[in-house]
């Protein structure tokens, strides 16, 4: 690995860690909260100060799939949420559940106007490419972009233990969507066999969507 490539996995890597996962589990947490749930709260989870949700094993498997793998895969410590402590049943679950992706969005769409602009404007767009700090900056913001888009995607796939599959139980009967939540909620090994499933998938079948998305917010990403 040179010691360019090595720089841009850390970034990569910072982004994950100090951003992307910190705004995603928060906003999970200030969901439950709102709905009327303070687990999360009461155990400290109500911050965006990325210790707190740091997940020791998640962290390091992700680092070293980054920086010595080619690819990315890891995790943050799961926000805590009573799901009987909620407001309006299954559909508060859910709501809790696409607070996380929504905020992959909206930090995706947030640092995508920006560099849209100076895409836009030559004179600016030559500027920034003249300028080394600027230009660092601005494929920082690229890679941002990218990150935030593949957190999007990746936790909407329909696969216990990420957010889609909680989405996925309101469309079930409400005893079907009991017994469902509580196997996954009583079955830990799913979610290391369901989180590689769920990657694969992803790796095969998604890659198209991903790119799709993350082009419609910066012409010219791909993933893979």
């Amino acid at each position: 690995m040179t010691p360019e490539e090595l720089v841009r996995g850390a970034i990569v890597v910072a982004i994950f860690l100090l951003i992307a996962f910190p705004v995603h589990e928060f906003s999970h947490a200030w969901a439950a909260y709102r709905l009327g749930d303070s687990t999360a709260r009461y155990q400290g989870r109500l911050t965006l100060n990325p210790i707190a949700h740091f997940d020791p094993l998640g962290g390091t498997m992700l680092a070293i799939s980054i920086l010595f793998l080619g690819f990315g895969f890891g995790w943050a410590k799961p926000t805590p949420v009573n799901p009987y402590n909620l407001r309006y049943g299954r559909r508060g679950e859910a709501i809790v559940a696409l607070a996380g992706p929504l905020s992959n969005l909206v930090m995706a769409i947030a640092v995508a106007i920006p560099l849209r602009i100076i895409q836009a404007d030559a004179g600016l767009s030559a500027a920034v490419a003249g300028n080394g700090i600027a230009s660092f900056t601005f494929d920082v913001g690229v890679t941002f972009v990218v990150v935030a888009v593949l957190l999007l995607v990746f936790n909407l796939l329909p696969i216990p233990p990420l957010d889609g599959s909680a989405v996925l139980s309101l469309g079930f009967a409400p005893e079907t969507a009991r017994r469902y939540q509580g196997f996954l909620r009583s079955t830990p090994m799913l979610g290391w066999i369901g989180m590689f499933a769920a990657w694969h998938l992803f790796d095969v079948l998604f890659d198209p969507i991903f790119t799709a998305a993350a082009s419609l917010l910066y012409p010219g990403v791909t993933y893979g």
